[in-house]
């Protein structure tokens, strides 16, 4: 018997609505259970789904708002099931670990996990919903935690002007989302004559025609750009990473740009195929220059944060290139690379901690160094998160890239070989960053000491998750494959990028 999908999405939020009204342990202890709860559900969605199944499956459709059109309607299927299992594993580790930080550093303990669990839920439904202004609704609330988290727990000084920049630049792309989104629903009601309606399904049944998809087309990819970030909209990037407190961050990073890449599969492609089609070279130019610009400054800059940040937008990058190589091979590896990049970058963040922490509190690379040689467990753990960061053969990561890579030379082949550098410039950051943590000359200031239990709690899983993958990733794959290819098919046949067939030679009879 399916679970109806309003219950692991509105768990987190209601846990830590209850751990409100209690002490400070207690709020802690009831936020990691709805996290857990969830993430269970995860599991057992996963093993339950049918990959062959035509369509959504667990749908929960309601009219919400009827005189809009409005529907109340979830559903889970290739395109969103390890994505939302995703982020639901990271949101879990991700409080787990505030908790073990919690303490006199961090005042008013039970509105912290508060936004926490608003924020997870907010995430969820995004990822679930199949109505479009519904998604848009949790898209933009899953922004409003973050604000909170940073405003009030961010350091003093700076943390005000960075939630000032990352709302005025956010805010922007909603309000284009926003009109883009009931002009979609109005448009489409009025070519039909249909009563108004923003479900998915309806509108990916009546395109628009193409002058209206294309204006359209740019203010939803303007709006998902953003809060990637990609280049040029990485504006608010540097101060808002340098402002989050850790676990925040590390979700941010991990999951809310997902969300953002996912809306192209979800929402542009289907719904507007022909302007898909016809912006799919401005999209690759973008992607490549997020590739190369993130790139090169993730090995110039020696702020752990701000490493993790450019190479997350060049990683962003490479997820948006599949996505509008326009076929299947490129989608599926943006699907892949898209849960990659979020179980890779969120231990990633956990490290920049423990090394912070034994090197005084500084997170500049300047200050480090020399920690591997009585911390022997924590810089093999590092140097697995290394591996899959530059997408060493044989780890998830390097299916991801090489599918992306494979469906872009189907599609754009200049593009794709330019995009081979980025795959270079990686390993140039990745292993800079691991070296220069753990090798080299102590830092003045370092202390070194290997990782303890409760750091382990925290770190392990999702090291091992990350292994898990590197074994299986055809799990992703076999389940995605259809949802995927259904995705990206129309704008595909519009813009001849699915990879061509050689006719096999036919046997001539024999007279």
């Amino acid at each position: 018997m399916s679970l109806p999908l309003s219950i692991p999405l509105w768990l987190p939020a209601a846990a830590a609505f209850i751990g409100l009204f209690l002490p400070g342990v207690a709020s802690r202890a009831l936020a990691i259970l709805g996290a857990l709860g969830t993430f269970a559900w995860t599991i057992w969605a996963i093993a339950d789904f049918e990959r062959n199944a035509k369509g959504l499956q667990d749908v929960t459709d309601a009219m919400w708002i009827k005189p809009l059109g409005i529907h109340y309607k979830l559903g889970i299927d290739g395109l969103n099931l390890f994505l939302i299992a995703m982020a639901a594993f990271v949101f879990l580790m991700c409080i787990v670990w505030a908790a073990r930080r919690a303490g006199p550093a961090l005042p008013r303990p039970q509105q912290f996990f508060f936004f926490f669990g608003v924020a997870e839920s907010a995430v969820l439904g995004a990822l679930m919903a199949q109505d479009l202004a519904l998604f848009v609704l949790f898209f933009d609330l899953m922004l409003l935690p973050f604000l909170f988290l940073t405003g009030i727990w961010g350091p003093e000084g700076t943390r005000i002007a960075a939630i000032t920049k990352l709302f005025i630049y956010t805010l922007v792309g909603s309000l284009l989302m926003l009109a883009a989104a009931i002009a979609t629903g109005v448009l489409v009601s009025q070519q039909t004559g249909n009563d108004l309606s923003f479900a998915f399904s309806d509108l990916a049944a009546s395109p628009l025609g193409k002058g209206s998809q294309e204006w359209i087309f740019l203010c939803f990819a303007a709006a998902f750009l953003v809060k990637m970030p990609a280049f040029p909209f990485h504006g608010w990037m540097p101060d808002g990473y340098g402002n989050m407190p850790l676990p925040v961050l590390a979700v941010f990073s991990a999951v809310l740009s997902k969300v953002a890449a996912y809306g192209f599969l979800r929402v542009v492609l289907p719904i507007f195929p022909d302007a898909s089609a016809h912006f799919q070279t401005l999209m690759l130019i973008l992607a490549l220059c997020s590739i190369i610009y993130g790139s090169a400054l993730a090995f110039t800059t020696t702020s752990i944060r701000l490493v993790l940040g450019y190479s997350s937008i060049a990683q962003l990058g490479f997820i948006v290139l599949g996505v509008f190589a326009l076929n299947t091979d490129g989608a599926q590896g943006a699907i892949l690379q898209a849960v990659n990049h979020g179980v890779v970058v969120a231990p990633a963040f956990v490290i920049v901690a423990y090394l912070a922490e034994r090197a005084h509190g500084s997170e500049d690379l300047r200050d480090m160094g020399g920690v591997a040689f009585r911390a022997p467990v924590l810089a093999a753990l590092f140097l697995i998160v290394t591996l899959a960061t530059l997408a060493m053969p044989g780890s998830s990561n390097f299916a991801g890239e090489f599918l992306i890579l494979l469906g872009v030379f189907h599609s754009k082949l200049v593009i794709c070989c330019i995009a081979f550098t980025g795959v270079g410039m990686a390993a140039v950051y990745a292993l800079r960053l691991f070296i220069r943590t753990m090798h080299n000359r102590v830092g003045p200031e370092v202390v070194s000491r290997d990782i303890t239990f409760g750091e382990g709690v925290v770190l392990v899983p999702l090291v091992a998750v990350i292994v898990a993958l590197a074994f299986y990733p055809q799990i992703a794959l076999k389940k995605g494959e259809r949802s995927i290819t259904q995705s990206v098919q129309a704008a595909s046949q519009i813009s001849g990028s699915a990879p061509q067939t050689a006719a096999r030679p036919t046997a001539q009879p024999t007279p």
